[in-house]
C-alpha cells in the first residue's frame, strides 16, 4: 500500500515535470510549425533553370491539335501563360489516372489563375476522338479553356512527344493498354521556354513526376505547385 509520503512524492514529480518539460514541448512545436500537409510546404523559391541544348534554351516545340471541343489549338494559344504538358490516353489503365487526378488537383488549385493552363495529348489517337476526349475530360474540368485535351494525327503526336520533349510515347502491345509513356510532366513559362527546378546537385530536374512515390520526400505535384507560383510571377 502506498503511504501519505509516496503520494506527496509523486505530486512533487508531475508538478516539477510540468513546470520545466511542457513550456519547451510547447516552445518546440511553435517553433518547428508542425505540417500536416506537403502541399503547405514553401519548397523553393530558387528562380527556376532553363533547359538548354548546345547552350540554347529549350522552347516548347510547335505544335496544332484539335481539343475536345473541336476546336485548333496550338502552342501559340499559350503564350503568356503558364502550362503543363503531358501525354496521356483514355483507356489507359494504369498511370494516367493517376496523373489527371494530380493534374486534377493543381487545375482546381489554380482555378482562379487565368495565365495557368493545363495540357493533355494522347497517344491513341485513333480511339481518343474530340467526341471521347469531350466525354473524359467531364471526370476532371468544367472550363476547358483552362485544360485542354488534345488529339491529332498519330505520327506528329509521336513525333512530338519523342523528339520534341524527348518523352517516350509508342505503341507496345506488352503495356496495359497497348501504349507505353512516361509519366512526367513538362512546365512551360509564359514565353515558351520549359523550365524546372533543380535537383540537389544543381542539375535541372527537367520534367515533374506525374505518379506518387510513397519513397519521395516531395512529390512531383507538391513540386509543381510551388514552381508555378514562381513562373505566375514573372514578366
Amino acid at each position: 500500500m502506498i503511504n501519505k509520503k509516496s503520494y506527496i512524492g509523486l505530486i512533487v514529480v508531475v508538478v516539477v515535470f510540468s513546470l520545466i518539460f511542457i513550456p519547451r514541448i510547447f516552445e518546440r512545436l511553435n517553433k518547428d510549425k508542425v505540417v500536416t500537409n506537403i502541399r503547405t510546404v514553401n519548397l523553393s523559391e530558387k528562380p527556376l533553370s532553363y533547359i538548354e541544348i548546345n547552350k540554347q534554351k529549350r522552347k516548347v516545340p510547335e505544335f496544332i491539335f484539335l481539343n475536345q471541343d473541336s476546336l485548333y489549338v496550338s502552342n501559340i494559344d499559350f503564350i503568356g501563360k503558364v502550362f503543363l504538358v503531358e501525354f496521356f490516353f483514355t483507356k489507359c489503365p494504369t498511370i494516367c489516372p493517376i496523373m489527371n487526378n494530380n493534374l486534377k488537383y493543381l487545375n482546381d488549385y489554380f482555378s482562379n489563375e487565368d495565365d495557368f493552363k493545363i495540357v493533355s495529348i494522347t497517344v491513341d489517337p485513333q480511339n481518343d476522338t474530340p467526341h471521347v476526349l469531350k466525354k473524359y475530360s467531364e471526370n476532371f474540368v468544367e472550363n476547358s479553356n483552362k485544360w485542354n485535351f488534345l488529339t491529332g494525327e498519330q505520327h506528329k503526336i509521336y513525333n512530338l512527344a519523342n523528339n520534341g520533349f524527348n518523352l517516350l510515347a509508342q505503341v507496345n502491345p506488352n503495356f496495359a493498354g497497348g501504349f507505353e509513356h512516361q509519366g512526367y510532366f513538362a512546365l512551360i513559362d509564359k514565353k515558351g521556354y520549359i523550365r524546372s527546378r533543380d535537383d540537389k546537385f544543381g542539375n535541372p530536374i527537367i520534367y515533374y513526376s506525374g505518379v506518387n512515390n510513397i519513397n519521395a520526400p516531395i512529390q512531383g505535384t507538391d513540386m509543381l505547385q510551388e514552381d508555378i507560383k514562381l513562373l505566375l510571377k514573372e514578366n
